[in-house]
């Protein structure tokens, strides 16, 4: 029961009302205790040794496949890895398989029965794949495949690779067009070698919408080609022209004689 020195205390009629609805309303015994702990110590030892296995994952992803974790991150690409056995049949697969590796039941299933086959397998996991909105997960899966597909062959193939190289392009490239799919916006690319071929790629569509332009290098090309068929004519003499005219001649002649009959009588024939 209550004491009654604390019946007239609203505060704490309050706590132990509340203590009676949300309490066992069972004390906890020494053993309890050491249970509980217990379980406490596991919880922590066990969030700690995944921190470890986390750090250790990434550390050895940065150094096998650098360009494959830039693109899907750590934990897929030691999944897609570890599902076609190496980084090498990794990489000899093409980028259609490596979209939907994961995900083979569905695809035979759906195969057997004529339905839609799955857009996606381990790739769904891929933070790009998990940004983009459920309509646009199929081409933005098959985009990611694709520069996954480039970069696994980077790691794989290359030689004294260290850090990523191409993944960052291409990393850049798929949030460009996940971010063009969302809103309907057109953005252009950051680095420097996209830019310049942007800025190549307008100076030539510029060039062609102006027939003049066109024109005079159409002009300056057949004027060059034929300068340079006249420097070639202009360096061999008379004589040497007659003598190689000569030996054309006696050529031709030589081959008619050494002709089968058969062959010349044919032409005869022909010629009459």
């Amino acid at each position: 029961g209550i004491n009654a020195e604390y019946m007239g205390d609203e505060e704490v009629s309050a706590q132990v009302k509340d203590a009676a609805i949300h309490s066992m309303g069972v004390g906890l015994t020494d053993e309890d205790l050491v249970n509980i702990k217990s379980l406490c110590e596991e919880v922590i030892a066990t969030s700690e040794y995944r921190g470890q296995l986390s750090e250790y994952l990434r550390n050895r992803m940065n150094a096998i496949a650098p360009n494959l974790t830039t693109m899907v991150g750590e934990l897929v690409g030691a999944r897609l890895i570890a599902h076609a056995g190496s980084l090498l049949s990794l990489a000899k697969a093409p980028a259609s398989t490596m979209q939907i590796l994961g995900a083979e039941k569905a695809l035979f299933v759906a195969l057997k029965a004529k339905a839609a086959t799955p857009k996606y397998g381990l790739m769904y996991h891929a933070s790009l794949v998990g940004q983009a909105s459920t309509q646009h997960k199929g081409k933005i899966a098959r985009i990611t495949a694709c520069q996954a597909s480039l970069a696994t062959r980077v790691d794989a193939l290359a030689e004294n690779v260290t850090g990523p190289t191409i993944a960052i392009a291409g990393r850049e490239s798929v949030e460009l067009k996940l971010r063009k799919l969302e809103t309907g916006e057109i953005y252009n690319a950051t680095s420097a070698g996209k830019a310049e071929k942007v800025a190549a790629y307008d100076a030539e569509a510029e060039k062609a919408k102006r027939p003049e332009v066109k024109d005079e290098a159409q002009l300056s090309f057949k004027k060059r080609k034929h300068e340079e068929t006249e420097e070639a004519a202009g360096e061999m003499t008379k004589e040497e022209k007659k003598a190689a005219k000569r030996a054309k001649k006696e050529a031709a002649a030589a081959a008619e004689e050494e002709a089968p009959e058969g062959k010349k009588k044919k032409k005869l024939c022909v010629d009459t």
